[in-house]
Protein backbone atom coordinates (compact mmCIF):
# COMPACT_ATOMS: atom_id res chain seq x y z
CA UNK A 1 0.00 0.00 0.00
CA UNK A 2 2.91 2.36 0.63
CA UNK A 3 3.66 2.53 -3.10
CA UNK A 4 0.46 4.51 -3.63
CA UNK A 5 1.95 7.44 -1.74
CA UNK A 6 5.56 7.47 -2.90
CA UNK A 7 6.31 11.11 -3.67
CA UNK A 8 2.85 12.26 -2.55
CA UNK A 9 3.64 13.44 0.97
CA UNK A 10 3.92 17.10 -0.19
CA UNK A 11 0.60 16.66 -1.99
CA UNK A 12 -1.16 15.34 1.10
CA UNK A 13 0.27 18.16 3.21
CA UNK A 14 -0.87 20.68 0.61
CA UNK A 15 -4.38 19.25 0.65
CA UNK A 16 -4.51 19.50 4.41
CA UNK A 17 -3.19 23.06 4.45
CA UNK A 18 -5.42 24.38 1.67
CA UNK A 19 -8.59 22.52 2.58
CA UNK A 20 -11.29 21.91 -0.02
CA UNK A 21 -11.79 24.31 -2.88
CA UNK A 22 -14.59 24.14 -5.41
CA UNK A 23 -15.79 25.72 -8.61
CA UNK A 24 -13.53 28.37 -10.07
CA UNK A 25 -12.00 29.31 -6.73
CA UNK A 26 -8.24 29.01 -7.14
CA UNK A 27 -5.88 27.04 -4.97
CA UNK A 28 -2.49 28.69 -4.59
CA UNK A 29 0.88 27.28 -3.63
CA UNK A 30 4.07 29.21 -4.18
CA UNK A 31 7.82 29.01 -4.06
CA UNK A 32 10.25 31.91 -4.24
CA UNK A 33 9.61 33.91 -7.38
CA UNK A 34 6.91 31.57 -8.74
CA UNK A 35 3.18 31.45 -7.99
CA UNK A 36 1.33 28.20 -8.72
CA UNK A 37 -2.44 28.44 -8.99
CA UNK A 38 -5.19 26.06 -10.05
CA UNK A 39 -8.84 26.50 -10.87
CA UNK A 40 -11.50 24.08 -11.98
CA UNK A 41 -14.89 24.10 -13.63
CA UNK A 42 -17.55 21.56 -14.54
CA UNK A 43 -18.26 23.21 -17.89
CA UNK A 44 -16.05 22.19 -20.81
CA UNK A 45 -17.02 25.38 -22.64
CA UNK A 46 -15.25 27.47 -20.01
CA UNK A 47 -11.88 25.87 -20.77
CA UNK A 48 -12.18 25.77 -24.58
CA UNK A 49 -9.94 28.79 -25.19
CA UNK A 50 -7.19 27.51 -22.88
CA UNK A 51 -7.51 23.98 -24.27
CA UNK A 52 -7.21 25.08 -27.90
CA UNK A 53 -4.30 27.36 -27.05
CA UNK A 54 -2.36 24.54 -25.37
CA UNK A 55 -2.96 22.20 -28.34
CA UNK A 56 -2.33 24.78 -31.07
CA UNK A 57 0.86 22.97 -32.09
CA UNK A 58 -0.84 19.58 -32.22
CA UNK A 59 -1.89 16.69 -29.99
CA UNK A 60 -0.29 13.44 -28.94
CA UNK A 61 -3.58 11.58 -29.17
CA UNK A 62 -7.28 12.14 -29.91
CA UNK A 63 -7.71 11.95 -26.13
CA UNK A 64 -6.14 15.42 -26.02
CA UNK A 65 -8.54 16.81 -28.64
CA UNK A 66 -11.13 19.28 -27.35
CA UNK A 67 -13.62 18.24 -30.03
CA UNK A 68 -13.15 14.53 -29.38
CA UNK A 69 -13.75 14.90 -25.63
CA UNK A 70 -16.66 17.33 -26.10
CA UNK A 71 -18.37 14.83 -28.42
CA UNK A 72 -17.59 11.98 -26.03
CA UNK A 73 -19.22 13.81 -23.11
CA UNK A 74 -22.33 14.60 -25.14
CA UNK A 75 -22.64 11.08 -26.55
CA UNK A 76 -22.13 9.44 -23.14
CA UNK A 77 -24.51 11.88 -21.42
CA UNK A 78 -21.99 12.59 -18.64
CA UNK A 79 -23.53 14.85 -15.99
CA UNK A 80 -21.78 18.21 -15.34
CA UNK A 81 -21.17 17.26 -11.70
CA UNK A 82 -19.03 14.34 -12.92
CA UNK A 83 -17.00 16.48 -15.30
CA UNK A 84 -13.96 18.31 -13.97
CA UNK A 85 -11.51 20.48 -15.88
CA UNK A 86 -8.54 21.65 -13.82
CA UNK A 87 -6.30 24.41 -15.17
CA UNK A 88 -2.83 24.75 -13.67
CA UNK A 89 -1.14 28.16 -13.94
CA UNK A 90 2.35 29.48 -13.33
CA UNK A 91 2.43 33.20 -12.57
CA UNK A 92 -1.09 33.47 -13.97
CA UNK A 93 -0.30 31.74 -17.30
CA UNK A 94 -2.03 28.41 -18.10
CA UNK A 95 0.56 25.63 -18.35
CA UNK A 96 -1.49 22.45 -17.97
CA UNK A 97 -5.07 21.20 -18.12
CA UNK A 98 -6.51 17.98 -16.71
CA UNK A 99 -9.87 16.96 -18.26
CA UNK A 100 -11.29 14.38 -15.85
CA UNK A 101 -14.35 12.21 -15.44
CA UNK A 102 -15.49 11.35 -11.91
CA UNK A 103 -16.64 7.74 -11.70
CA UNK A 104 -17.79 5.57 -8.83
CA UNK A 105 -16.79 1.93 -9.12
CA UNK A 106 -17.09 -0.73 -6.43
CA UNK A 107 -17.65 1.94 -3.80
CA UNK A 108 -14.58 3.99 -4.76
CA UNK A 109 -14.82 7.46 -6.32
CA UNK A 110 -12.10 7.98 -8.92
CA UNK A 111 -11.09 10.81 -11.23
CA UNK A 112 -9.80 9.51 -14.54
CA UNK A 113 -9.75 10.30 -18.28
CA UNK A 114 -13.08 10.43 -20.11
CA UNK A 115 -12.50 7.60 -22.64
CA UNK A 116 -10.85 4.39 -21.51
CA UNK A 117 -8.98 2.25 -24.04
CA UNK A 118 -10.61 3.97 -27.02
CA UNK A 119 -7.42 5.84 -27.94
CA UNK A 120 -3.79 4.78 -27.76
CA UNK A 121 -2.49 7.16 -25.11
CA UNK A 122 -3.44 10.13 -22.95
CA UNK A 123 -1.52 12.92 -21.27
CA UNK A 124 -2.21 16.17 -19.42
CA UNK A 125 -2.79 18.90 -22.01
CA UNK A 126 0.26 21.07 -21.52
CA UNK A 127 2.69 23.66 -22.74
CA UNK A 128 5.55 21.16 -22.81
CA UNK A 129 8.33 23.74 -23.01
CA UNK A 130 7.08 25.62 -19.95
CA UNK A 131 6.50 22.35 -18.15
CA UNK A 132 10.07 21.26 -18.88
CA UNK A 133 11.43 24.64 -17.74
CA UNK A 134 9.82 24.19 -14.31
CA UNK A 135 12.13 21.32 -13.42
CA UNK A 136 11.13 18.32 -11.32
CA UNK A 137 10.43 20.34 -8.16
CA UNK A 138 8.33 22.91 -9.99
CA UNK A 139 6.32 20.25 -11.82
CA UNK A 140 5.67 18.40 -8.57
CA UNK A 141 4.33 21.60 -7.05
CA UNK A 142 2.15 22.33 -10.09
CA UNK A 143 0.58 18.84 -10.04
CA UNK A 144 0.04 19.12 -6.28
CA UNK A 145 -1.73 22.44 -6.73
CA UNK A 146 -3.97 21.02 -9.45
CA UNK A 147 -4.82 17.77 -7.66
CA UNK A 148 -5.79 19.74 -4.55
CA UNK A 149 -8.91 20.73 -6.50
CA UNK A 150 -10.07 17.09 -6.49
CA UNK A 151 -11.12 16.82 -2.86
CA UNK A 152 -14.37 14.94 -3.67
CA UNK A 153 -12.72 11.66 -4.70
CA UNK A 154 -10.77 8.76 -3.23
CA UNK A 155 -8.18 8.46 -5.96
CA UNK A 156 -6.89 9.75 -9.27
CA UNK A 157 -6.12 7.18 -11.98
CA UNK A 158 -4.52 8.39 -15.20
CA UNK A 159 -3.91 5.59 -17.65
CA UNK A 160 -1.62 5.27 -20.68
CA UNK A 161 0.60 8.34 -20.22
CA UNK A 162 3.74 8.17 -22.42
CA UNK A 163 7.08 8.33 -20.67
CA UNK A 164 8.33 10.64 -23.42
CA UNK A 165 6.26 13.20 -25.24
CA UNK A 166 7.11 15.55 -28.13
CA UNK A 167 10.82 15.14 -27.52
CA UNK A 168 10.55 15.79 -23.79
CA UNK A 169 11.14 13.00 -21.29
CA UNK A 170 9.92 12.72 -17.72
CA UNK A 171 7.42 15.59 -17.80
CA UNK A 172 4.87 13.59 -15.81
CA UNK A 173 7.15 11.65 -13.48
CA UNK A 174 6.01 13.73 -10.50
CA UNK A 175 2.31 13.20 -11.20
CA UNK A 176 1.51 10.51 -8.64
CA UNK A 177 3.06 7.05 -8.78
CA UNK A 178 3.76 5.71 -12.30
CA UNK A 179 3.57 2.04 -13.27
CA UNK A 180 4.84 1.00 -16.70
CA UNK A 181 2.42 -1.48 -18.27
CA UNK A 182 2.33 -1.14 -22.06
CA UNK A 183 3.95 0.31 -25.18
CA UNK A 184 2.73 2.80 -27.78
CA UNK A 185 3.62 2.04 -31.42
CA UNK A 186 4.09 4.65 -34.11
CA UNK A 187 5.47 4.92 -37.61
CA UNK A 188 7.33 8.18 -38.23
CA UNK A 189 8.87 8.83 -41.66
CA UNK A 190 9.38 11.72 -44.05
CA UNK A 191 8.23 9.72 -47.08
CA UNK A 192 6.94 6.33 -48.21
CA UNK A 193 10.35 5.70 -49.80
CA UNK A 194 12.06 6.03 -46.41
CA UNK A 195 9.42 3.90 -44.72
CA UNK A 196 9.67 1.19 -47.38
CA UNK A 197 13.48 1.16 -47.29
CA UNK A 198 13.78 0.96 -43.50
CA UNK A 199 10.81 -1.22 -42.58
CA UNK A 200 10.59 -3.75 -45.39
CA UNK A 201 13.29 -6.29 -46.11
CA UNK A 202 13.54 -8.12 -49.42
CA UNK A 203 11.82 -11.15 -47.91
CA UNK A 204 9.08 -8.91 -46.51
CA UNK A 205 8.41 -7.39 -49.92
CA UNK A 206 8.27 -10.86 -51.46
CA UNK A 207 5.84 -12.02 -48.79
CA UNK A 208 3.62 -8.96 -49.35
CA UNK A 209 3.59 -9.63 -53.12
CA UNK A 210 2.60 -13.25 -52.57
CA UNK A 211 -0.27 -12.24 -50.31
CA UNK A 212 -1.33 -9.61 -52.83
CA UNK A 213 -1.31 -12.19 -55.63
CA UNK A 214 -3.51 -14.54 -53.59
CA UNK A 215 -6.00 -11.75 -52.92
CA UNK A 216 -5.95 -10.60 -56.55
CA UNK A 217 -6.71 -14.16 -57.64
CA UNK A 218 -10.07 -13.83 -55.88
CA UNK A 219 -11.22 -10.85 -57.96
CA UNK A 220 -10.90 -7.10 -58.47
CA UNK A 221 -9.21 -5.19 -55.67
CA UNK A 222 -10.02 -1.57 -54.89
CA UNK A 223 -8.57 0.76 -52.26
CA UNK A 224 -10.08 4.11 -51.34
CA UNK A 225 -9.95 6.92 -48.83
CA UNK A 226 -13.45 7.71 -47.56
CA UNK A 227 -14.24 11.12 -46.05
CA UNK A 228 -17.88 11.48 -47.08
CA UNK A 229 -20.24 10.83 -44.13
CA UNK A 230 -22.80 8.94 -46.24
CA UNK A 231 -20.27 6.54 -47.74
CA UNK A 232 -18.54 6.43 -44.36
CA UNK A 233 -21.66 5.17 -42.57
CA UNK A 234 -21.79 2.00 -44.66
CA UNK A 235 -18.07 1.37 -44.18
CA UNK A 236 -18.28 1.93 -40.42
CA UNK A 237 -21.19 -0.50 -40.12
CA UNK A 238 -19.21 -3.17 -41.97
CA UNK A 239 -16.16 -2.45 -39.82
CA UNK A 240 -18.06 -3.05 -36.60
CA UNK A 241 -19.67 -6.24 -37.92
CA UNK A 242 -16.20 -7.50 -38.78
CA UNK A 243 -14.87 -6.48 -35.36
CA UNK A 244 -17.76 -8.24 -33.58
CA UNK A 245 -17.07 -11.45 -35.48
CA UNK A 246 -13.40 -11.20 -34.54
CA UNK A 247 -14.15 -10.57 -30.85
CA UNK A 248 -16.56 -13.49 -30.74
CA UNK A 249 -14.01 -15.85 -32.32
CA UNK A 250 -11.38 -14.78 -29.77
CA UNK A 251 -13.73 -14.94 -26.81
CA UNK A 252 -13.17 -11.23 -26.11
CA UNK A 253 -15.80 -8.83 -24.80
CA UNK A 254 -17.01 -6.56 -27.61
CA UNK A 255 -16.73 -3.19 -25.90
CA UNK A 256 -18.14 -1.32 -28.93
CA UNK A 257 -21.42 -3.24 -28.75
CA UNK A 258 -21.61 -3.86 -25.00
CA UNK A 259 -20.89 -0.22 -24.15
CA UNK A 260 -23.03 1.21 -26.99
CA UNK A 261 -20.11 3.06 -28.56
CA UNK A 262 -20.87 2.56 -32.24
CA UNK A 263 -22.99 5.71 -32.56
CA UNK A 264 -20.11 7.80 -31.24
CA UNK A 265 -17.90 6.81 -34.15
CA UNK A 266 -20.70 7.58 -36.59
CA UNK A 267 -21.24 11.01 -35.00
CA UNK A 268 -17.52 11.77 -35.12
CA UNK A 269 -17.65 11.58 -38.92
CA UNK A 270 -20.64 13.90 -39.24
CA UNK A 271 -20.28 17.58 -40.24
CA UNK A 272 -20.02 19.82 -37.20
CA UNK A 273 -18.23 17.30 -34.99
CA UNK A 274 -14.99 19.27 -35.30
CA UNK A 275 -13.13 16.03 -36.05
CA UNK A 276 -11.33 15.05 -39.23
CA UNK A 277 -12.22 11.38 -39.74
CA UNK A 278 -10.75 9.40 -42.61
CA UNK A 279 -11.49 5.79 -43.47
CA UNK A 280 -9.21 3.54 -45.47
CA UNK A 281 -11.30 0.90 -47.22
CA UNK A 282 -10.17 -2.18 -49.15
CA UNK A 283 -12.70 -3.82 -51.46
CA UNK A 284 -12.80 -7.15 -53.23
CA UNK A 285 -15.25 -7.34 -56.14
CA UNK A 286 -16.89 -4.22 -54.73
CA UNK A 287 -17.42 -5.66 -51.24
CA UNK A 288 -15.61 -4.21 -48.22
CA UNK A 289 -13.05 -6.67 -46.86
CA UNK A 290 -10.97 -4.39 -44.60
CA UNK A 291 -11.40 -0.98 -42.95
CA UNK A 292 -9.23 1.35 -40.88
CA UNK A 293 -10.82 4.21 -38.92
CA UNK A 294 -8.51 7.20 -38.44
CA UNK A 295 -8.54 10.62 -36.78
CA UNK A 296 -6.34 13.31 -38.36
CA UNK A 297 -4.73 16.22 -36.51
CA UNK A 298 -2.40 18.35 -38.63
CA UNK A 299 0.27 16.10 -40.14
CA UNK A 300 -0.49 13.24 -37.74
CA UNK A 301 -2.89 10.36 -38.30
CA UNK A 302 -4.19 8.18 -35.46
CA UNK A 303 -5.72 4.80 -36.26
CA UNK A 304 -8.38 3.97 -33.67
CA UNK A 305 -10.00 0.83 -35.13
CA UNK A 306 -9.18 -1.69 -37.83
CA UNK A 307 -11.08 -4.68 -39.17
CA UNK A 308 -11.02 -7.32 -41.87
CA UNK A 309 -13.30 -9.98 -43.28
CA UNK A 310 -13.72 -13.18 -41.26
CA UNK A 311 -14.40 -15.22 -44.41
CA UNK A 312 -11.68 -17.95 -44.52
CA UNK A 313 -11.66 -17.87 -48.32
CA UNK A 314 -10.81 -14.15 -48.26
CA UNK A 315 -8.41 -14.34 -45.33
CA UNK A 316 -6.10 -16.45 -47.53
CA UNK A 317 -5.16 -13.16 -49.18
CA UNK A 318 -4.60 -11.37 -45.84
CA UNK A 319 -6.94 -8.42 -46.58
CA UNK A 320 -6.00 -6.65 -43.36
CA UNK A 321 -2.29 -6.66 -44.17
CA UNK A 322 -2.92 -5.72 -47.79
CA UNK A 323 -5.07 -2.80 -46.64
CA UNK A 324 -2.37 -1.63 -44.24
CA UNK A 325 0.32 -1.84 -46.94
CA UNK A 326 -1.72 0.57 -49.08
CA UNK A 327 -2.43 2.75 -46.04
CA UNK A 328 1.27 3.20 -45.32
CA UNK A 329 1.94 4.14 -48.94
CA UNK A 330 -0.88 6.68 -49.03
CA UNK A 331 -0.16 8.18 -45.59
CA UNK A 332 3.48 9.07 -46.19
CA UNK A 333 2.91 10.00 -49.83
CA UNK A 334 0.25 12.48 -48.64
CA UNK A 335 2.56 14.49 -46.39
CA UNK A 336 1.80 12.92 -43.01
CA UNK A 337 4.80 12.56 -40.72
CA UNK A 338 3.34 10.16 -38.16
CA UNK A 339 0.93 7.23 -38.23
CA UNK A 340 -0.10 6.17 -34.73
CA UNK A 341 -1.15 2.52 -34.38
CA UNK A 342 -1.97 2.57 -30.68
CA UNK A 343 -0.79 0.40 -27.81
CA UNK A 344 -0.36 -3.34 -27.53
CA UNK A 345 1.97 -5.50 -29.59
CA UNK A 346 0.86 -7.04 -32.90
CA UNK A 347 2.69 -8.35 -35.95
CA UNK A 348 1.61 -5.36 -38.05
CA UNK A 349 3.13 -2.98 -35.51
CA UNK A 350 6.35 -4.97 -35.49
CA UNK A 351 6.49 -4.70 -39.28
CA UNK A 352 5.68 -1.01 -39.63
CA UNK A 353 6.43 0.92 -36.43
CA UNK A 354 9.87 2.41 -35.88
CA UNK A 355 8.98 4.32 -32.70
CA UNK A 356 8.08 2.60 -29.44
CA UNK A 357 7.21 4.61 -26.33
CA UNK A 358 6.58 3.13 -22.86
CA UNK A 359 3.11 3.85 -21.46
CA UNK A 360 2.50 4.19 -17.75
CA UNK A 361 -0.50 4.27 -15.43
CA UNK A 362 -0.30 7.09 -12.87
CA UNK A 363 -1.95 6.74 -9.46
CA UNK A 364 -2.70 9.12 -6.61
CA UNK A 365 -4.47 7.87 -3.49
CA UNK A 366 -6.33 10.73 -1.79
CA UNK A 367 -8.05 8.80 1.01
CA UNK A 368 -7.37 5.56 2.88
CA UNK A 369 -9.97 3.82 0.71
CA UNK A 370 -8.35 5.29 -2.39
CA UNK A 371 -4.86 4.19 -1.37
CA UNK A 372 -6.09 0.64 -0.77
CA UNK A 373 -7.82 0.56 -4.16
CA UNK A 374 -4.68 1.92 -5.84
CA UNK A 375 -2.59 -0.89 -4.35
CA UNK A 376 -5.06 -3.51 -5.57
CA UNK A 377 -5.27 -2.01 -9.05
CA UNK A 378 -1.50 -1.85 -9.38
CA UNK A 379 -1.26 -5.57 -8.58
CA UNK A 380 -4.01 -6.30 -11.11
CA UNK A 381 -2.14 -4.36 -13.80
CA UNK A 382 1.06 -6.30 -13.09
CA UNK A 383 -0.78 -9.63 -13.38
CA UNK A 384 -2.46 -8.48 -16.57
CA UNK A 385 0.89 -7.54 -18.10
CA UNK A 386 2.24 -10.98 -17.20
CA UNK A 387 -0.78 -12.62 -18.81
CA UNK A 388 -0.27 -10.65 -22.03
CA UNK A 389 3.32 -11.85 -22.20
CA UNK A 390 2.31 -15.51 -21.81
CA UNK A 391 0.57 -17.23 -24.77
CA UNK A 392 -0.42 -20.10 -22.44
CA UNK A 393 -2.17 -17.77 -19.99
CA UNK A 394 -3.87 -15.87 -22.83
CA UNK A 395 -5.13 -19.11 -24.33
CA UNK A 396 -6.42 -20.33 -20.96
CA UNK A 397 -8.26 -17.06 -20.36
CA UNK A 398 -9.79 -17.18 -23.84
CA UNK A 399 -11.01 -20.78 -23.40
CA UNK A 400 -12.41 -19.93 -19.97
CA UNK A 401 -14.34 -17.00 -21.43
CA UNK A 402 -15.72 -19.15 -24.26
CA UNK A 403 -16.75 -21.81 -21.71
CA UNK A 404 -18.60 -19.34 -19.49
CA UNK A 405 -20.34 -17.79 -22.52
CA UNK A 406 -21.71 -21.23 -23.41
CA UNK A 407 -22.47 -22.10 -19.80
CA UNK A 408 -24.52 -18.98 -19.12
CA UNK A 409 -25.89 -18.61 -22.65
CA UNK A 410 -24.36 -15.16 -23.19
CA UNK A 411 -24.56 -13.97 -26.78
CA UNK A 412 -23.09 -10.76 -28.10
CA UNK A 413 -25.52 -8.41 -29.81
CA UNK A 414 -24.53 -7.75 -33.39
CA UNK A 415 -24.55 -4.18 -34.80
CA UNK A 416 -27.63 -3.46 -36.86
CA UNK A 417 -27.38 -2.82 -40.61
Amino acid sequence: MDTANVGNEPLLRALAENGETAGLQATKLSRPGVAMTARCTHDIGEVEAVWRSLTADGVESPGQSFDFIRLWIADRGIAPKDQCFVIGEVDGEPVALLPLHRRRQMGVTVYTWFPRSQVGCYAPISDYRKLAALGAEGRAQLWQTMVSQLADADAVYLRAIPGEITGFGGLFDELGTPLEVDTLYRSEFSSWEDCDKLQRSRSRRKHDRQQGDRLAALGDIGFELVTDPVAGKAAIDVMFRQRSARFHAQGIRDTFVCDNLIDFYHKAMQPGSGLNIRLHVLRLNGEIVAVRYNVVHGDRMFCLISSMSDDPAIQVGSPGKQCLLRVMQSVFDSGFTMFDMGSGFTDEKRHWCNVQTPLRQHYIGLTLKGRLSVGCHQQFQKLRAQAKASPRVRSALRHFRQFTDKLFGRQQQQPSD
